[in-house]
């Protein structure tokens, strides 16, 4: 702009590589030695690796050996580089790029540290929309069970610090999730401090899905205002106590939303922001029961081995029957969590077999891409003794077949249920149900099927929790009258009544005996 001339400095570097001095140059390093020791090496330097392993962490490394012959710090924590969603780098003139601004609008700060924390460190991010939702979508399964405490406390009158057993003195389902919030706590607590915020994400996600999906989902009727007062009090002890310790072991992924849950469920905000509280190890001493969450483990496996059992058997997730039999493979659990089985199993009994043999008949499959060149000449031996039974199960899922061992990924093994029978195994686990349905399971069924068709027209119409109603039935629906006091505590209602259809809005569903039509309205008081 002067007109003079100018010279280009010849020498130019990276600047990353200047950086290197910022060991010595930033901690009094020359004026006061003995401070610079207290903060010499790093205990944490991080950066893109492919950005930066031949840039500012070789001259870190170069110049802290030179000057004082020592590493600059004792981790570096190297990760990937973030490309557009498409897998390219982001660029305007390709259309995927997205401004930092932008996505901290539309996806929320919170969402996009839950995103970059829980991806694998060593990979590149795709970063954009869709990974955002499911981010988000994972956050909003916390904030639903958020929501459900604080709308049934209000609903209940129940407020923090009022009466509750000791942990000790509750029912299973409540020992076993905060056993397994204590478990959260020291590992989320192990994975911090070794810099690793993926594994860190990963059980925060568990733990929320353990909370809601297993814990919530089997204790939701405790909340209701018909339950017991005493077992409602330690039902919404527990939640609150293990939402408390996960929103603040979840804090330094999730800063801002965990905050406004936390100051909205402490008594009147007294205890302050969730940042200023100490990480919750004390809360959580002597919470862990290592017994009932390997039981648990094992009935949450039964419950899952059952659903795909129904599957297979065609049948209604909401009809009962009458039976399930199950070779635990080990221990049987105690009669609580075995009542909590059947009722997730939706069958009037658990029984406990130890001998699987009467329930199925195995067949192992011989896998010859893998074995076929080892056997040789005994190829044909091997596989007629498979097909005909002539097999020994031997421990950790191998057999022994014609006098040679068969590794578990070297064989197919298939459970052949017996006649008329439903059967799935898996991990020493064998679960079958008995189909056969009487009169009055099936009249059961038509029940549970009405009840969730009501609450969802509940919903629909936007009745809140607690919201008396009236509920008019068809007289078609005349069987269903034994279970009237059952229907009317599923559903709120004031009264059932059977005839013409006269509540303000109506729906129809499909029971055993046909397309039958309902009507509600709301009561009075």
């Amino acid at each position: 702009k002067c007109g003079g001339e100018v010279q280009r400095v010849p020498d130019v570097g990276n600047p990353w590589l200047d950086a290197g001095i910022v060991s010595l140059s930033t901690m009094r390093y020359r004026s006061d030695p003995e401070y610079w020791k207290r903060w010499f090496p790093a205990d944490l330097i991080t950066e893109s690796f492919p950005g930066q392993f031949r840039n500012w962490f070789y001259s870190l490394l170069a110049m802290s050996t030179v000057m004082v012959g020592s590493e600059p710090t004792k981790t570096v924590f190297g990760y990937g580089l973030v490309f557009a969603e498409d897998g390219r780098q982001m660029h305007k003139s390709w259309g995927n790029s997205i401004e930092f601004d932008e996505a901290a609008d539309r996806m929320g700060a919170d969402v996009m540290r839950w995103l970059f924390a829980g991806s694998r460190p060593e990979e590149n991010v795709h970063f954009g929309w869709n990974g955002a939702d499911e981010a988000r979508r994972k956050l909003l399964v916390l904030w639903n069970v958020y929501a459900f405490h604080i709308g049934y406390a209000n609903s209940a009158g129940w407020r923090p610090r009022a009466a509750a057993s000791p942990v000790a003195e509750r029912g299973a389902m409540d020992r076993w999730i905060l056993s397994r919030t204590a478990d959260l706590v020291s590992t989320v607590e192990g994975a911090l401090r070794g810099y690793d915020a993926q594994s860190a994400v990963a059980r925060l996600e568990e733990g929320i899905d353990e909370l809601s999906t297993w814990y919530l989902r089997r204790s939701r009727d405790r909340f209701d205002l018909s339950a017991s007062e005493a077992d409602r009090s330690d039902a919404f002890a527990t939640l609150h106590e293990a939402l408390l310790t996960l929103l603040q072991v979840a804090a330094p992924i999730a800063p801002m939303l965990t905050d406004a849950m936390y100051t909205n469920l402490v008594a009147d905000g007294a205890t302050g922001s969730i940042h200023l509280q100490p990480w919750p190890n004390a809360r959580v001493q002597g919470w862990r029961d290592q017994a009932l969450e390997d039981a648990m483990s094992r009935v949450i496996r039964a419950a899952e081995l059952g659903r795909s059992v129904r599957s297979a058997a065609a049948m209604r997730t909401r009809q009962p029957l009458a039976l399930a039999r199950v070779v635990f493979g080990g221990d049987t659990p105690h009669a609580e969590l075995l009542e909590i089985l059947a009722d997730e199993l939706n069958v009037k009994r658990v029984e406990s077999v130890t001998d699987a043999s009467g329930l199925f008949e195995r067949k192992v499959k011989v896998l010859l891409p893998k074995v076929g060149k080892r056997l040789g000449d005994k190829l044909q031996a091997v596989l007629a003794a498979a097909r005909s039974g002539d097999v020994e199960f031997l421990p950790g899922g191998a057999v022994r077949i014609e006098g040679l061992d068969f590794a578990p990924d070297e064989i197919e093994l298939q459970a052949i249920p017996r006649e008329g029978g439903f059967v799935a195994e898996a991990d020493g686990l064998v679960v079958e149900l008995e189909t056969a349905l009487t009169p009055e399971l099936i009249a059961e069924g038509d029940v549970r099927e009405l009840s969730r068709a009501v609450q969802d027209l509940r919903k629909r119409t936007g009745l809140r929790i607690g919201d008396p109603i009236s509920l008019y039935l068809p007289e078609s629906a005349k069987s269903l009258a034994p279970y009237t006091e059952q229907l009317t505590q599923s559903v709120g209602a004031r009264s059932i009544e059977f005839g013409a259809t006269a509540g303000d809005v109506a729906d129809q569903i499909e029971l055993s005996f046909g397309v039958t039509a309902f009507s509600l309205r709301r009561s009075a008081g």
